[in-house]
Protein backbone atom coordinates (compact mmCIF):
# COMPACT_ATOMS: atom_id res chain seq x y z
CA UNK A 1 0.00 0.00 0.00
CA UNK A 2 2.92 2.50 0.50
CA UNK A 3 4.04 2.25 -2.72
CA UNK A 4 0.75 2.33 -4.29
CA UNK A 5 -0.41 4.85 -6.76
CA UNK A 6 -3.31 7.09 -5.34
CA UNK A 7 -2.35 6.34 -1.61
CA UNK A 8 -1.52 9.79 -0.51
CA UNK A 9 -4.14 11.27 1.93
CA UNK A 10 -5.57 7.61 2.73
CA UNK A 11 -5.98 6.77 6.37
CA UNK A 12 -6.52 2.61 7.27
CA UNK A 13 -7.82 1.21 10.22
CA UNK A 14 -5.22 -1.70 10.83
CA UNK A 15 -7.70 -3.72 13.25
CA UNK A 16 -8.27 -7.10 13.34
CA UNK A 17 -11.49 -8.73 12.37
CA UNK A 18 -12.62 -9.51 16.42
CA UNK A 19 -11.92 -6.94 19.16
CA UNK A 20 -11.57 -8.39 22.64
CA UNK A 21 -11.28 -6.85 26.21
CA UNK A 22 -8.79 -7.36 28.07
CA UNK A 23 -10.57 -9.60 30.44
CA UNK A 24 -11.23 -11.90 27.65
CA UNK A 25 -7.37 -11.40 26.80
CA UNK A 26 -6.49 -12.79 31.22
CA UNK A 27 -9.03 -15.46 30.26
CA UNK A 28 -7.36 -16.53 27.14
CA UNK A 29 -3.70 -16.47 28.67
CA UNK A 30 -5.58 -18.44 31.56
CA UNK A 31 -7.20 -20.94 29.53
CA UNK A 32 -4.04 -21.87 27.33
CA UNK A 33 -1.25 -21.85 29.92
CA UNK A 34 -3.59 -23.39 32.52
CA UNK A 35 -2.69 -20.76 35.33
CA UNK A 36 -5.34 -18.46 36.40
CA UNK A 37 -3.97 -14.94 35.34
CA UNK A 38 -6.67 -12.35 36.67
CA UNK A 39 -7.33 -9.08 35.27
CA UNK A 40 -9.06 -6.32 37.35
CA UNK A 41 -10.20 -3.17 35.37
CA UNK A 42 -9.48 0.04 37.84
CA UNK A 43 -10.95 2.99 38.02
CA UNK A 44 -8.47 5.85 35.89
CA UNK A 45 -7.80 7.78 38.39
CA UNK A 46 -7.19 4.35 40.61
CA UNK A 47 -5.13 3.20 37.45
CA UNK A 48 -3.17 6.51 36.74
CA UNK A 49 -2.02 6.47 40.75
CA UNK A 50 -0.34 3.05 40.35
CA UNK A 51 1.39 4.30 37.11
CA UNK A 52 2.64 6.91 39.18
CA UNK A 53 3.39 4.65 42.15
CA UNK A 54 5.67 2.61 40.22
CA UNK A 55 7.48 5.52 39.05
CA UNK A 56 6.34 6.99 35.86
CA UNK A 57 6.33 10.75 35.39
CA UNK A 58 2.72 11.99 36.41
CA UNK A 59 2.03 13.34 32.62
CA UNK A 60 2.50 10.17 31.02
CA UNK A 61 0.73 8.13 33.84
CA UNK A 62 -2.16 10.36 33.38
CA UNK A 63 -1.71 9.98 29.35
CA UNK A 64 -1.61 5.91 29.65
CA UNK A 65 -5.00 6.21 32.34
CA UNK A 66 -6.79 8.46 29.67
CA UNK A 67 -5.92 6.24 26.65
CA UNK A 68 -6.90 2.88 28.46
CA UNK A 69 -9.97 4.70 29.76
CA UNK A 70 -10.94 5.56 25.93
CA UNK A 71 -10.02 1.87 24.97
CA UNK A 72 -12.19 0.86 27.26
CA UNK A 73 -15.10 3.18 26.07
CA UNK A 74 -14.37 1.64 22.30
CA UNK A 75 -12.33 3.94 20.87
CA UNK A 76 -10.08 1.46 19.46
CA UNK A 77 -12.92 -0.65 18.01
CA UNK A 78 -13.52 -0.75 14.29
CA UNK A 79 -15.30 -3.04 12.16
CA UNK A 80 -14.65 -2.06 8.85
CA UNK A 81 -11.87 -5.21 8.13
CA UNK A 82 -10.10 -2.86 6.04
CA UNK A 83 -6.92 -5.02 7.24
CA UNK A 84 -8.26 -8.09 6.17
CA UNK A 85 -8.81 -6.30 2.43
CA UNK A 86 -5.90 -5.55 2.56
CA UNK A 87 -3.62 -8.46 3.50
CA UNK A 88 -6.23 -10.67 1.40
CA UNK A 89 -7.23 -13.17 4.10
CA UNK A 90 -8.74 -13.20 7.44
CA UNK A 91 -6.82 -11.39 10.46
CA UNK A 92 -5.80 -13.92 12.55
CA UNK A 93 -7.67 -14.88 15.78
CA UNK A 94 -7.01 -14.15 19.67
CA UNK A 95 -6.75 -17.84 20.14
CA UNK A 96 -4.28 -18.59 17.49
CA UNK A 97 -2.27 -15.59 18.36
CA UNK A 98 -1.57 -16.35 22.04
CA UNK A 99 -1.18 -20.08 21.12
CA UNK A 100 2.09 -18.91 18.44
CA UNK A 101 3.20 -16.46 21.82
CA UNK A 102 3.20 -18.79 23.91
CA UNK A 103 5.22 -21.85 21.58
CA UNK A 104 7.49 -19.39 20.82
Amino acid sequence: MLLGADQAGRTYELAGDTSYTLAEFAAELSRQTGKAIPYQDLPEAEYRGVLVGAGLPEGLAALLADSDAGAARGGLLDEGRQLSRLIGRPTTPLAEVVAAALAG
